[in-house]
């Protein structure tokens, strides 16, 4: 591996790990919301739950952990992008 190839490694290595850090800050403020919606529902009678308004909450904490199951898949993508370059790099 030429020292051109390693600079451009290297810029990509710092590039996801802004991008690791930015998803990391998202994937905690999903998964807070996500929690506190959560906490809503179940604090609801069983009577509301099955209102409107608790098939809303529901189905708003639904969706929170869809995201958030995203958020997390990617950020352990980038990890693993990350890897794989530093053991390119060797």
């Amino acid at each position: 591996m030429n020292a051109e190839i390693r600079k451009q490694l290297a810029k990509i290595h710092k590039e996801l790990e802004e991008m690791s850090s930015k998803l990391e800050d998202l994937k905690n403020d999903v998964e807070t919301i996500k929690d506190e919606e959560q906490e809503k529902f179940d604090n609801l009678s069983e009577g509301l739950q099955a209102g409107e308004k608790g098939q809303k909450i529901e189905e708003a904490a639904s969706a929170l952990d869809t995201a958030f199951s995203s958020l997390e898949g990617a950020y352990d993508n980038i990890i693993e992008a990350m890897e794989e370059i530093d053991n390119a790099s060797v």
